[in-house]
């Protein structure tokens, strides 16, 4: 006779979930902690993962025009050069010729809050003035534990060369990426792999199209609005308006606020109304219009789970993670309805109703011979 089992069937079952995501867990943490020691190599491949998601279009056409794959990259990355270091200049030559307004705006905004409130104006004051030291302090001991003797420009420039060079090579090879991946993946689970892959990359091709686009739109609407209203430093506004977005909903709270703050300083409580209901309109604009014509049909999250992977990133790797996390947890959603789609039971059909009994044969009738 059988003995029974120590434990009933479902506590076995919740055993065998927790140490599936004990396992997982433990993965991951394994994974963040190689990626945080190896940055340098780490950082490079991810960002130039992200760029050959953006600009695997481009490319795809200049090899549809007959155009060697080896120079269709190369072209690209020229393009991109040249796109991303105009993009730079403006933002930096904005920011830094309106610079000093929105900061005296800024400083002004602080003192008539101070002026106001009286006491809890003043303590914010003071807290502003600690918090900016205590950050000072903060970035001289991160700035001397992460430069170990290198300089932080020098790192960042290879980094970024590094990253040009892995898109080009990236964007050239994209064909044989399928083969080489069946090539690492024993067995039979190649097809299940590359599916896998391709998921997760459309993810982040979506993802990054998408961003740009809604970037480029906030930035050119609120442009406008502050133009109009005649707010200092309006074009430095609107560049970090589009830097912002790729950070979802922090970055579009923090520039509007700061687009607030400076019309609020410089141009009156009526016009920082006016500026405010400029932002929220192009906030609604974005959730209600752009986000799910542009973005619906590649990538899905919940805005939790987006505040959550945002929350991740800052902890891990501060704004660098930030920016990463987005298109990260794009790819793993993308990697879980694969695998949804491929592993998930299917629904059991029907059954099928019985055929209804045909009626008997009439009897012919008997023929006069």
């Amino acid at each position: 006779m059988q003995a029974p089992p120590l434990l009933p069937d479902p506590v076995r079952r919740l055993a065998a979930w927790c140490a599936v995501v004990l396992l997982v867990a433990g993965v991951v943490y394994v994974g963040i902690r190689l990626a945080v020691e190896f940055r340098t190599a780490v950082v490079p491949v991810l960002l130039a993962l992200l760029g050959t998601a953006l600009l695997g279009p481009l490319h795809r056409r200049l090899v549809k025009a007959k155009v060697n794959r080896s120079v269709a990259a190369g072209l690209t990355c020229v393009a991109v050069v040249a796109v991303v270091g105009g993009a730079v200049y403006i933002v930096v030559a904005a920011i830094v010729d309106t610079g000093d307004q929105i900061l005296a705006a800024l400083k002004q905004a602080g003192q008539d809050l101070a002026d106001h409130f009286g006491a809890a104006g003043t303590s914010l004051d003071d807290l502003a003035s600690n918090a900016k030291e205590l950050l000072t302090d903060f970035g001289g001991t991160a700035a001397s534990g992460v430069i170990s003797g290198v300089s932080v420009v020098a790192e960042t420039i290879a980094m970024a060369v590094l990253a040009l060079l892995l898109v080009f090579f990236f964007l050239r090879d994209s064909d044989r990426a399928a083969d080489t991946l069946r090539s690492v993946v024993p067995g039979e689970s190649g097809d299940a792999v590359e599916a896998m892959a391709r998921r997760a990359f459309q993810a982040v091709e979506g993802f990054m199209r998408g961003t740009t686009f809604i970037a480029l739109i906030d930035a050119l609407c609120i442009t406008v609005g502050l133009l109009v209203l005649d707010v200092p430093g309006a074009v430095g506004l609107g560049a970090l308006v589009f830097v912002g977005a790729y950070i979802p909903y922090l970055g579009a709270f923090i520039s509007g606020a700061v687009a607030v703050l400076v019309a609020l300083a410089d141009r009156g409580f009526v016009i920082s109304l006016w500026v405010l209901a400029i932002v929220l309109a192009v906030q609604v604009l974005e959730g209600h219009v752009l986000q799910p014509m542009i973005q619906s049909r590649t990538v899905q999250m919940h805005p939790a789970v987006v505040m959550v992977a945002i929350t991740a990133g800052a902890s891990v790797a501060g704004v660098l993670g930030m920016l990463l996390a987005v298109p990260l947890t794009a790819a793993a959603f993308g990697v879980v309805r694969e695998l949804q789609d491929r592993y998930a039971s299917p629904e059991p059909a029907e059954p099928a109703a019985p055929p209804e009994p045909s009626a008997p044969p009439e009897p012919s009738a008997p023929s006069d011979s």
